[in-house]
């Protein structure tokens, strides 16, 4: 089976999960328990639903188990990210290619999110704060209570986060306005974005521009570089992408911010030689 959806109700205290999905789906044991350990087995007990991750916890009566079995899905195994900084209630992470920000039903174990979870020492649980495209790279914020999830959260939603980005983009960029703003809207929000052009490749091919938002919607970034005619090199969504081999060119460098720690003023960046540049 390469996908399985299913939904079962525990009818007898002290029934086991994985033997109730064995039987309702024929997956073997093990194969179940994997992906309890994935992130993609849940449990709905009153008007709470969580995930499942102890094969041996205790089931009432009146309970009900999902299953979202996703055989491509449960074998990914991206890189692992890298810790920037760790403030205590929240860590800094730099997120490579093809991780994800954070889970869905279908699993959480290739998420930055889980990672952080599973490896920060002392071990705290993650919340999270902001997104990264699974396809562009760079840095992101694991927050590690829920008073601190608040309070970063509401530092995005009143942007009061400054942040950068650097994109290999496909053209010569000088065409345009130095700096070019861009403030179309996206998916009947407003949105805003201003490009600064830093470098073009010697036959003209591909430009190098700085990135700041205002606002955070969904692919923003690479929309609209697709709609100023020069898409992000390897956007498989909004560019003609050649070389299948090439990640997307996109790196989220720059964070900063007041910190809810301290009240300080805080900045993380990556180094040059860990943002895209020309080749």
């Amino acid at each position: 089976m390469k996908h399985v959806e299913t939904h079962v109700p525990v009818v007898a205290s002290g029934d086991s999960a994985v033997d109730l999905l064995h039987v309702e789906t024929g997956l073997s044991k093990q194969r179940i328990k994997q992906a309890m350990s994935k992130g993609a087995v849940w449990l709905t007990r009153g008007k709470q639903t969580h995930r499942l991750r102890r094969a041996k916890r205790e089931l009432r009566t009146g309970d009900e188990l999902h299953l979202y079995f996703d055989t491509k899905i449960l074998n990914e195994s991206p890189a692992a990210p890298t810790l920037v900084a760790d403030a205590g209630d929240y860590t800094v992470w730099k997120k490579p290619y093809g991780l994800r920000s954070q889970g869905s039903k279908w699993g959480d174990h290739c998420t930055v999110l889980r990672w952080a979870e599973r490896h920060l020492q002392p071990e705290r649980s993650g919340f999270t704060v902001h997104r990264l495209d699974r396809a562009a790279n760079g840095l992101i914020i694991i927050a590690h209570t829920k008073r601190m999830a608040a309070a970063l959260s509401e530092l995005f939603r009143a942007r009061a986060v400054q942040k950068r980005y650097r994109a290999l983009v496909t053209g010569d960029f000088s065409h345009h306005a130095n700096p070019v703003r861009v403030v179309t809207p996206l998916d009947g929000k407003d949105s805003a974005s201003e490009f600064s052009l830093l470098d073009v490749s010697h036959d003209r091919r591909q430009s190098l521009v700085d990135v700041t938002i205002e606002t955070g919607r969904k692919h923003q970034i690479r929309r609209h570089l697709a709609e100023l005619g020069h898409p992000v090199v390897g956007d498989r969504l909004y560019g003609e992408v050649s070389d299948h081999t090439v990640n997307l060119q996109l790196t989220a460098y720059f964070l900063g911010f007041a910190s809810p720690v301290t009240g300080e003023s805080v900045e993380y960046q990556l180094p040059d030689e860990q943002v895209v540049s020309i080749p």
